[in-house]
Order: C-alpha cells, then sequence, then structure tokens
C-alpha cells in the first residue's frame, strides 16, 4: 500500500463500502416496526372475517378497496379451499403466502420488497378457517425518491464519496504542501531548507519526490557554499602578493629616474584597480554565504541618501553633470547593517554618473509606498528611484544587470573601469535586507533603478512632502 495507485484504488473502494453501509442503516431504520405489524394485520383479519360474514362478498371487496386506498395494504382473504372469497383475483405472491409457501417477491437491496404477513383464524361459527394475506406499504427506497428522482441515493453517494476525497486529498496534499514551502524557504535563500523526508523509509511517488527534492537542495547548498569560499579564499591568497606588489612599487619609485614615472603610475592605477576587484569580490561572497543574519541596527535612510548625494554631487563634478535628491520629512528608520546599505545605493548612483550626459543630473527620490493585497506582505516600503540620463540598456538585459560580471558591449564596456560586480552587491545588499531592486528604461530616455526596503515600525511615520538635499555645488 505504497504506491498513489493502490492508495487511491483502495479509497474507491472504502467510499463505496461506506455507501453501502450507510444505506442498509437507513433502509433498516425506516422499515415498520414488528410490533405495529401484529397488531395491523390482527385488526385486519378479524375486520375482513367480520365483513365477509355480516355483508358477504361485496361488503369485504368494499372493505379491502378501502383499507388500499387509505392506508395502502393490499389484503387478500382465502378460506380453506385456498378461494379469494371477496371475489377479486389475487396476485401469485399472495397465493403462494395462503398456501404456505415463501413470499414473493424477494426482497432487493435497491427496492426492498413491501413486508407480506399471513394469519388465519375460525369463523364465529366454527365451521370455516379463513386465511388473510396482507402486502403491507413498502419499506423506504433508498435510491428512488419522489417522482423516481434518485435524491436519497444521491445525497448518501455524495457524503461517503466526499469524505472519502477529503482524506485522500488531505493526505496526498499535505506533503505537496510542505515542498512547495520549503521551495519557496529555498528560492528565498535560505539553503538549509528541507522537506524532511527519510531517503531510508520507502514512501509513494510524492515521498520519492521530497526525498529527490532534498537531496537536490543539499547538492545546491554545497555547491554554493563551495564557489562562495572559493571565491573567499582567492580573494584572501590574493591580498598577500598584492600587499608585496605594493611594497615592491614603493621601493621602485625610491630608486627609478623620471622616466620610468608614468609606468609606476599605471603599475599603481591597475594595482589599486585590482585591490577593489577584490574588495568586491570578498563583499559578494559574504552576501551569497547565506548564513548571516540582518542585523537590527537602526539605519536613518533619509541621512544616508543625503550623505550618498552630497558625496556623489562632488564627483560629479569631474564628468560636468550633477546629482539631485528630493527626501520627504518624516523618520525613514529601516533595519539593517549601515555600511552595506551605503554600499548598495552608492554602487547605483555611481554607476548613473557615470553613464549620465554631460550637463545633465541624476536625479535621486526617496518616497514609500503600501503594499497591496497581492503583493509581499509585511507593511510599507522605502522606496530609492536613482534615474540617470544615459543611453539606457537594452530590454533583454535589464534582468541581467544584476549578475556579477556581467556588462553591456556598448554602453557598459571595460573603458569605463567598471567589472560589473557594483549592481550585483546591491542586489544581493538589497535582498540580505529584505527587499528588492529593479531596473527599467525611463520613456524620457535613461535608467531608472528602484530599490525596495522595508520600514521598520520607527520609519512607518514618514510623510509625503519632499525637501531638497543641497549637494555640495549648493552648498
Amino acid at each position: 500500500m505504497k504506491s498513489l495507485f493502490l492508495r487511491i484504488f483502495l479509497s474507491f473502494w472504502v467510499a463505496w463500502a461506506l455507501f453501502l453501509v450507510l444505506a442498509i442503516l437507513v433502509t433498516l431504520a425506516f422499515r415498520p416496526r414488528g410490533a405495529a405489524l401484529e397488531s395491523l394485520h390482527a385488526a385486519v383479519l378479524n375486520d375482513a372475517v367480520n365483513a365477509y360474514e355480516e355483508g358477504s362478498a361485496p361488503q369485504l371487496r368494499e372493505y379491502m378497496e378501502n383499507l388500499e386506498s387509505t392506508q395502502h395494504v393490499r389484503a387478500y382473504l382465502f378460506d380453506e379451499h385456498g378461494v379469494e372469497v371477496s371475489g377479486r383475483t389475487p396476485p401469485d405472491w399472495a397465493l403462494r403466502v395462503a398456501k404456505g409457501g415463501p413470499r414473493v417477491p424477494h426482497d432487493s437491496f435497491m427496492i426492498p420488497a413491501p413486508p407480506v404477513q399471513r394469519d388465519s383464524r375460525a369463523s364465529s361459527d366454527g365451521k370455516h378457517r379463513y386465511t388473510v394475506v396482507l402486502g403491507l406499504p413498502q419499506g423506504p427506497r433508498i435510491f428512488i425518491g419522489p417522482r423516481g428522482v434518485p435524491i436519497p441515493g444521491l445525497i448518501i453517494g455524495v457524503i461517503t464519496s466526499g469524505l472519502v476525497c477529503y482524506l485522500l486529498s488531505w493526505f496526498l496534499t499535505k506533503p505537496i504542501v510542505r515542498l512547495r514551502t520549503v521551495t519557496r524557504q529555498l528560492a528565498a535563500g535560505d539553503l538549509s531548507a528541507r522537506t524532511g523526508a527519510s531517503a531510508t523509509r520507502k514512501g509513494d511517488e510524492v515521498a520519492g519526490l521530497m526525498c529527490d527534492f532534498d537531496a537536490m537542495a543539499e547538492r545546491i547548498e554545497t555547491l554554493v557554499k563551495a564557489q562562495s569560499r572559493l571565491l573567499n579564499d582567492i580573494s584572501h591568497e590574493l591580498r598577500s602578493p598584492l600587499a608585496r606588489l605594493n611594497v615592491a612599487l614603493g621601493l621602485a619609485r625610491q630608486r627609478a629616474g623620471v622616466e620610468s614615472v608614468d609606468m609606476l603610475d599605471r603599475i599603481e592605477l591597475e594595482a589599486t584597480r585590482l585591490n577593489e576587484l577584490i574588495g568586491r569580490i570578498l563583499t559578494l561572497a559574504r552576501l551569497e554565504d547565506g548564513e548571516q543574519l540582518v542585523p537590527e541596527t537602526p539605519v536613518p535612510l533619509d541621512q544616508l541618501v543625503a550623505s550618498i548625494a552630497e558625496d556623489a554631487e562632488f564627483e560629479a563634478q569631474a564628468r560636468h553633470c550633477h546629482v539631485h535628491a528630493s527626501i520627504p520629512e518624516g523618520d525613514w528608520s529601516v533595519r539593517g547593517n549601515p555600511s552595506l546599505l551605503h554600499s548598495a545605493i552608492e554602487n547605483v548612483v555611481r554607476n548613473a554618473i557615470r553613464y549620465t550626459q554631460a550637463g545633465r543630473s541624476v536625479e535621486i527620490e526617496l518616497t514609500s509606498i503600501e503594499l497591496n493585497s497581492d503583493e509581499k506582505p509585511g507593511g510599507p516600503e522605502a522606496v530609492i528611484r536613482v534615474n540617470d540620463s544615459g543611453p539606457g540598456v537594452p530590454p533583454d538585459a535589464l534582468d541581467k544587470l544584476f549578475q556579477p560580471f556581467y556588462r553591456l558591449d556598448e554602453a557598459r564596456g571595460r573603458l569605463t573601469g567598471g567589472v560589473g560586480l557594483g549592481l550585483a552587491i546591491t542586489e544581493r545588499a538589497v535582498r540580505f535586507h529584505g527587499g528588492r531592486v529593479s531596473a527599467r528604461n525611463r520613456p524620457e530616455g535613461g535608467l531608472q533603478v528602484e530599490i525596495r526596503l522595508p520600514l521598520s515600525a520607527r520609519g512607518q511615520s514618514a510623510k509625503s512632502d519632499p525637501r531638497p538635499v543641497p549637494t555640495a555645488q549648493e552648498a
């Protein structure tokens, strides 16, 4: 009984068994009681004999017909020779019963036969003996209701099949619901989520699926941790020769002549870029690890955005563009790591500065949004939108912008100095804080990156009238 086929098959026959048991119980419950039958056939026998003796066959026939029309009881009176004395033609079953034979028709389960009673008594003068045969009203028809509609049978069938189907569906869907819950946990980044199915215990097909899922999840967790460990180890190992390279570079500057300055500057620039790349890889590896917990430190998001906008305005002057930010009044507290959130937002702003056209501005907007019932539950969210005026990206590349080391050949090439890790770190950091990030092309041109972070209880009272944040140039 370990396969789904056997369980469904047995459930079908269990439903039929319950159906039959309920039908039999209802039939027995509504059958006429024995005491009522005894009093009925005794009264009919006495009345029929009296009617025949007082008024002969016509009066007996009138009594019999009245009995059948009012009480639905078919009665036949026989003398000692087996002749029906009322003058009516008795059916075969009445003749057989009058002669002491078995009652006919036989009971059937679907339509129970009417109860048949037989009794006899002597006439008042003692010269004759009369036998009455009664066909009592039919018992309840379990499957046939009024006008031949099988309403009682349908009700019993629906109740029994519904009960069995409910239990069967609960048994089948319980592991599927568990599997769905664990799948969501795994998709949310919890690589340790398991269904708990034992691979050593035999089960049906669903249990086998759960075991396979656990094996797959364990393999994925092993691979992700191995990748993260590899990046971490390689980055740490690269730090040592890079530190020695910087020391050697300092010694080379002391001994080199004027003609070697440009080459040494180039070496220092590449060493600095390599050091930044290693730092970003380490950050990405820590975020991909998935074992860290979000700190409960309150972070004033409005101050964080204002500080990033001010620093970015100073950097944007080199490209002859500006950074403007608008932040509503209120308490914009979120819970998380201030340094990590600063890096996530700054990566987006610096990326926008890098591709904004000269003379244009990067717009930073902080607002809040109330989630609809069909969106992610959890309360209001803070929304940070960063708009640039660059060339934008192809629509099919929007979802790839947050993949590590992904760059566009045209607008996001190596000439800009990026290595494709900034937005990847942003996506991991925002997701680490329970938020999400997305990108879209603006209708008026440029790219908009939207960051959503859940507001803490303190930060849910933020107002909606924006105030400009002074930049370094305006100050």
